[in-house]
């Protein structure tokens, strides 16, 4: 998840601070003493990936279980799981009294400056004209005072005062965000040559409008082979052997969780003990987790991880797709996420020895959070070394030595798994829009997606297939658009060889589908999207299992069908004692005959179609949270349309007929324009945290 607090307390605070103040930001009169911006250019990056050794030895061999495969359905069952669906509506929405979090003194003083809707959006990632008028303001004004020789601790004071003065958050967050955060940003915004349109166009998105930037305008190069004809896909077979593959994203393991404590605090993470003891009756944190702002106790854990082993004895392999430490953005140190990724790593090799894991980095595993400098920022106090050598050491106990010269240059690798079968991990940081060091030259950073081309291009030389497995969906507004089209035309070069892609950050069980660029109507992958261990937040806590098409000579290496397990927070609170239970199966759920990217695609169609199917889709979107709230029009056609969008910051592209059929079935239709920058309706896509 993505804790956009960065933002609020810099762009949004100084922005409408000085705006309120002076009139425009943007436009202040500047001194005759101006010192220039400083000349920097980005130091030559010398790497030559096709010099290194490649992982070519099978990693591991399957121990022959034999596994079940879930049930399909078939229409009757289907029609009646819908029908008790639509019974029990009146209690989900007897269950939606789900408040803000906001502290009451944050309530007022949104209200006050207008900022509510800022807030919203920047927490939500549901981007406005509001919010882009926010980041310009902010990021002048920033530049601004650099132009004015204004010191870094200067301006870090202002920041602060700002914060406190605005009472956007207590003085203790204000005063860490300050320091985590101020130095690493100043740094970049003095080394940038443009102004805030093309930053907060870079930032923000569509909602910021689509600035040209020559600064990040780039394509990658592939090589001179022809691709391969296109076959249509074959569903796997029926009772074919097959992997049985557990899927845990998202942990956010708190140390400092406390039951009992202050559940309603004034910060972006509670339930911890510095919160205090409750204030209110029912305000304590609950023993194995809360639908408020909280993370994830040590103990629920200890449960979840017991009850897959005890439970499904027979798993081949696990992806483990990030963010490990909690929410406390503001208060974390390196040695602290160092730790948590320590012990955690630890956790799961005593919980599941001899089962290999392919993990992939998470965009909270930094600190500060979204931090993740390019390998040409070489000096000692920016350098991410110290993350990326402590991931090779720890992911050494399950991934091949030769992995460790990409591991250490940018926490990315490639895997043999079985003849004819590879894993790619990928640190989707590099297309974080919250890593401030892009803004420097988002150029294909550490080289990943030109290194991923050379993998893949021997891949299918080889007649190999390959999971692609990351952390932040490439289709989702965190993820830079340029940075996204660029992996959109290397999923669509590369469609006969990538067979499947797993992410995770959204703490949303949902799933993308690419497709042609040239036929936006043919689909030609799938991006599964797994759910949360987190509650973080008015979510269920949940894992997936997918079941692989496995070693034959007919496989295809597609998904053949996946399930989600959850466990009940309300419920494991008021009994005392968690329950995990099988949520869903896809196949069984949406009645789907296969799920390869045709399949996914057809269910888009037929869940905007169809009311009752996509209700069925957003309850299990939800985990089933008591805390889910009604999904109205505009919140169904976003949905819909995250699940068409596989290359971010493109919905009008890629949704227009989605809007167009669901605003024809309903009485009051809108225009695209209005759902993107006045929807603020719909269901939040909560990891932005």
């Amino acid at each position: 998840m993505v804790i956009r607090l960065p933002w609020l307390l810099q762009a949004v605070t100084l922005g409408l601070t000085i705006t309120l103040a002076s009139g425009n930001p943007l436009f202040l009169q500047t001194g005759r003493n101006i010192k220039p911006v400083i000349k920097w250019s980005q130091p030559m990056d010398t790497w030559n990936w096709t010099e290194e050794p490649r992982n070519d030895e099978a990693l591991f061999s399957p121990s022959n279980f034999t596994h079940k495969l879930p049930p399909t359905a078939n229409e009757t069952e289907l029609i009646a799981h819908m029908a008790a669906l639509k019974r029990n509506y009146s209690r989900l929405l007897w269950d939606s009294d789900k408040s803000s979090n906001l502290p009451l003194f944050v309530d007022k003083a949104l209200k006050l400056l207008n900022l509510k809707q800022v807030y919203y959006e920047v927490e939500h990632s549901v981007m406005s004209k509001v919010s882009c008028t926010a980041c310009k303001a902010g990021a002048g004004l920033l530049q601004h005072y650099m132009r004015l020789g204004k010191s870094k601790e200067e301006i870090n004071k202002m920041i602060y005062k700002f914060c406190v003065s605005l009472n956007i958050q207590s003085a203790r967050v204000c005063d860490g965000i300050t320091r985590l955060f101020g130095s690493e940003v100043i740094y970049v915004l003095k080394r940038v040559t443009y102004g805030p349109d093309e930053i907060c166009s870079f930032v923000i998105g569509d909602a910021c409008g689509d600035v040209y930037n020559p600064y990040h305008e780039w394509e990658v190069a592939f090589p001179p082979v022809p691709k391969p004809p296109r076959h249509d896909l074959e569903a796997p077979i029926e009772k074919a052997p097959s992997f049985k593959v557990l899927q845990i994203s998202d942990t956010h393991f708190d140390p400092y969780y406390a039951e009992g404590s202050n559940a309603e605090c004034n910060e972006p993470l509670c339930c911890r003990a510095s919160n205090g003891p409750a204030l209110t009756p029912g305000g304590g944190a609950g023993r194995w987790g809360d639908y408020r702002k909280c993370d994830t106790p040590k103990r629920t854990i200890d449960h979840m991880l017991k009850h897959i082993a005890d439970t499904h004895t027979d798993i081949d392999y696990i992806l483990w797709t990030g963010d490990l430490p909690p929410h406390d953005v503001w208060n974390q140190t390196k040695e602290e996420n160092l730790k948590v990724l320590q012990e955690t790593v630890a956790q799961m090799s005593d919980m599941f020895p001899g089962v290999p894991i392919f993990p992939a980095l998470g965009n909270h595993e930094s600190s500060p959070v979204n931090s993740f400098p390019p390998p040409y920022i070489s000096s000692p106090e920016s350098n991410i070394g110290w993350l990326y050598n402590e991931l090779d050491a720890q992911w050494r106990r399950w991934l091949p030595a030769g992995v460790s010269h990409t591991v250490r240059r940018g926490a990315f690798y490639s895997v043999l798994v079985r003849p004819g079968f590879r894993i790619i991990s990928l640190n989707m940081n590099y297309c974080n829009n919250k890593n401030w060091w892009l803004l420097l030259n988002s150029t294909d950073p550490a080289t990943e997606l030109q290194w991923l081309i050379y993998e893949l291009q021997s891949a299918e030389f080889s007649g190999e297939k390959v999971h692609i497995i990351g952390h932040i969906p490439p289709g989702h507004s965190d993820c830079l658009k340029v940075w996204s089209r660029n992996y959109y035309a290397i999923i669509n070069r590369y469609e006969s060889t990538i067979t499947a892609q797993f992410f995770g950050h959204t703490h949303f069980d949902e799933f993308e589908v690419f497709y042609d660029p040239n036929d936006l109507g043919r689909a030609t992958s799938v991006a599964y999207v797994g759910p949360s261990v987190s509650p973080y937040y008015d979510l269920n806590l949940g894992y997936r299992i997918y079941y692989v098409d496995g070693d034959h000579d007919a496989t295809t290496r597609l998904v053949v069908d996946h399930e989600t397990w959850i466990m009940n927070l309300k419920e494991a609170n008021l009994f005392g004692y968690p329950i995990w239970y099988k949520l869903y199966s896809a196949r069984s759920a949406y009645m789907m005959s296969a799920l390869r990217p045709e399949d996914w695609d057809r269910f888009i169609d037929n869940m905007t179609e169809k009311e009752d199917l996509f209700n069925l889709y957003h309850k299990h979107y939800w985990k089933n949270s008591p805390r889910r709230g009604i999904c109205d029009g505009e919140c169904r056609k976003r949905l819909i349309c995250d699940a068409r969008s596989g290359r971010s910051h493109d919905r009008r592209a890629l949704c227009v007929n989605i809007e167009a059929r669901i605003d024809g079935a309903s009485p009051t239709p809108q225009t695209w324009r209005a759902w993107f920058y006045n929807g603020l309706s719909v269901s939040p896509s909560v990891e932005q945290v």
